[in-house]
Order: C-alpha cells, then structure tokens, then sequence
C-alpha cells in the first residue's frame, strides 16, 4: 500500500549507526550526566594547578580527550535511531522482508537484489592452484585451499622425492619434488613447507639445459632459504606423515541448524515449539539431504546421540564434495512438555555456527531472536510454489 511504502522509506532515510547499536541505547536522562561530568571535566582542565582538587594516579586518557570523548557520545546519540522492534513491523502488515535487522544493528544482510540466481551449471568447486576461475564468473563458488591437498592429489602414491632441512631463523623445512609432463612440456612440481606456511607451485623446464639444484628450487619458492643444504628423507612411512601433516586442518565434517519457521512467529519459544513437519519443509529437507536413523549411523553424527536415542529417531544427512554434513533439525529433536525454550533442541542448534531459518509463507526473522553465543550466520530460506514441478526458494543471508 501507499502508506506501507511511505513508512519504509522514512525508514530509510533515518541515520543508523550498527557499531553504536552494540553497545546499547543512551536515555535522555544519562545524557544529561554525561553533559554534567563533560562540563565539570571542561572546569577542571580550565582552572590553575592550585585550584584544582588533587586525584589519584590514574592511567586513563588526558582530561581533554575525556571531554571530547563525551562530546562524540552525544554526537552519536542524536544521530542514533534505532531500528523499530519487530512487533510493529508486524503489526504495520505485509508483505516482509525476509529478514529484519535488530533494533539496535549488530549484524548485516546480504543484498539479495545484486546477486544473481544460480542454476546447477553456474556452480563451481574452486581450488586455488586452479587459476583459471574468476571468482565473479559463477552465480556462487565453493572455495578449498587446494595447497593442502596437493601433496595427497598429485604426490602420494606417485614417483617424486622429499627433502629436509634444519635452519636457525626458519625452522625445519620440508621439500617434495615431481617431475611432470604435460602437452609435451616438462614441469616440476614442488611444495615447501616451513613452520609459518606451505608453498605449492608448478615450475616449467622449457630453456633449461639441466635440473636446478635443491636448494635452487627452494630459493625460487622462498627467498629467504638461502645458502642450506638439503637432506633426502629416507623412512618408509614419510608420505603418510608427510599428507597427515599437510591435512591436519582439513575439516571433512560439518553440523548446521535447520528452523521451521511459520507464519508470524517472531519469537525464540515460537520456533522451537513447532513439532509438526509441513510437507513444504519436509520437501526441503529432502532438498538439503538423506532423512536416516540415528540408531547405530556409522556416518558423522554431529554431536547426536546414535546408540540411546537421547536426540529424536532420525535426521537428515548428507556427503558434498566427500565432506559429511549432518542437520540439527529443530523438529526432529526431542520436544520437552511444559519447557518453553525447549532447552533439548536450543542445545544443539544454539552451538552450532550457522542456522537456515524455513519460512513457508511471508514472515519476518530477526537475528537475535535465537539468544546464542555461537550462531552468527543465518540463511533465511522462503519457498514458492511449494510441492509443485515449479518449487523455488528465496534466499537471503544475515551475518554478525
């Protein structure tokens, strides 16, 4: 309507300020003391070293920078409104955004109008040694250190050689060397690890009449490996704990939160009361994953319980890119009678770092309506045309 669209952009050009907004909100009437204590700090920096009363030691700022430090707090309060509370956005009617920013800030959204839908083809898997990929050709990109699989991809199993070496200012340094042929062109392929990094890189051997020696080749991933000498390394078992060690931050498991989210909740004890499964939301989580049993699952069980069932009778799970992934579905965890925060099912979702938010019709979600120490990212997910051969979905992302 005329008046909801009037409404939104007062709202916009409203000044907002989301670092203040952390902080809290100043009243009127600590205003007033914080105005009182600047000028008392303004008398005493203006009267003579004899009229002014003696204080303690003190490491705080200078009695000048005090003042202006309140000055930039009144600044900031006159400038500071908040944003409205979520009840009368509700209460003004729709239609919503997909997600509000709390009345005081603290987190950002995604601008979902300057990215583009992606289909399947404009997908990608992004490995950084895989130069060829702009970062700005795809609808979305999945990116992986490739460094810390290079050893694994293109030296385990395979002909090459590894060498080490013990220095001073570096530490010990670790060299793999391969040698490649690609479209009738020679190569050399090289990782040298030190303490502080890993370095990965493909050199070729067109105009070369023989080898660099191993201290040449390092020198020409690293400056400063300068004049060492390099050993063989000889023990049996090296590759294996030479890919353990490239590997050891790897992580191949993840554990994300899903919440079904209906129309005009807009509270924590709203969304995780809901019990029943729409089929909208049950078709989604078959979008995202396998629905299995908890019962003796061999699989990543992402902090659920797979031999009492302490945490519901099944999940949904799912393995991308040989990496398992493992929902903490709200619904599906147990629901406690006469609990309204459902501490059963807050315990899991609440730790985990990222949380989809289902929205089957038009509602708003506020970030902090879910009061966790770990959650910082939310995709708020709303469904069209649901369980129809033209289902799609609106998505938006909010992060702290």
């Amino acid at each position: 309507t005329a008046q909801h669209s009037t409404a939104q952009a007062e709202m916009l050009r409203r000044k907002r300020s989301v670092s203040f907004g952390g902080f809290g909100w100043i009243d009127k009437s600590t205003l007033a003391s914080l105005r009182a204590r600047k000028q008392e700090l303004l008398t005493i920096s203006n009267a003579s070293v004899g009229e002014r009363p003696p204080s303690p030691p003190r490491t705080a700022p200078p009695t000048m920078k005090s003042a202006e430090f309140f000055d930039m707090l009144e600044r900031m309060q006159d400038d500071y409104i908040p944003y409205p509370r979520i009840e009368e956005i509700v209460e003004k009617g729709g239609p919503y955004s997909l997600v509000i920013l709390p009345q005081f800030g603290g987190y950002w959204i995604e601008d979902a109008e300057n990215v583009g839908t992606p289909t399947s083809s404009d997908s990608s898997y992004y490995e950084e040694e895989d130069g060829g990929l702009s970062p700005g050709t795809f609808g979305y990109k999945l990116e992986c250190n490739g460094t810390v699989r290079a050893y694994r991809k293109h030296f385990l199993g395979k002909e090459h050689l590894n060498f080490y070496c013990t220095t001073n200012s570096l530490g010990n340094l670790i060299l793999s060397l391969k040698y490649e042929e690609a479209e009738g062109q020679e190569y050399l392929r090289i990782i040298l690890r030190s303490r502080t990094k890993t370095l990965h890189d493909r050199i070729s051997l067109a105009g070369l009449s023989k080898l660099p020696s191993v201290p040449q080749i390092a020198k020409l991933l690293c400056d400063d490996v300068t004049g060492l000498k390099f050993y063989p390394v000889l023990y049996p078992r090296a590759s294996q704990l030479i890919v353990t060690y490239d590997e050891h931050e790897v992580n191949n498991t993840f554990k994300f939160g899903v919440i079904y989210q209906k129309f005009g909740q807009i509270s924590e004890e709203d969304l995780f009361g809901n019990n029943e499964e729409s089929p909208a939301f049950t078709e989604f989580l078959n979008l995202l994953g396998d629905k299995i049993e908890l019962l003796d699952f061999k699989g990543f069980r992402g902090g659920l319980d797979v031999a009492h069932g302490q945490t519901g009778t099944d999940s949904v799970y799912t393995v991308f890119r040989e990496k398992e992934i493992m929902f903490h579905v709200s619904t599906k965890l147990p629901y406690t009678e006469g609990d309204p925060q459902q501490l059963q099912r807050k315990r899991h979702i609440g730790n985990d770092i990222v949380a989809a938010i289902f929205q089957e019709e038009n509602t708003p979600f506020v970030p902090d309506m879910i009061a966790s120490n770990f959650l910082h990212a939310y995709i708020v997910v709303q469904v069209e045309n649901a369980c129809t051969d033209h289902t799609t979905y609106k998505v938006t992302r909010s992060s702290s």
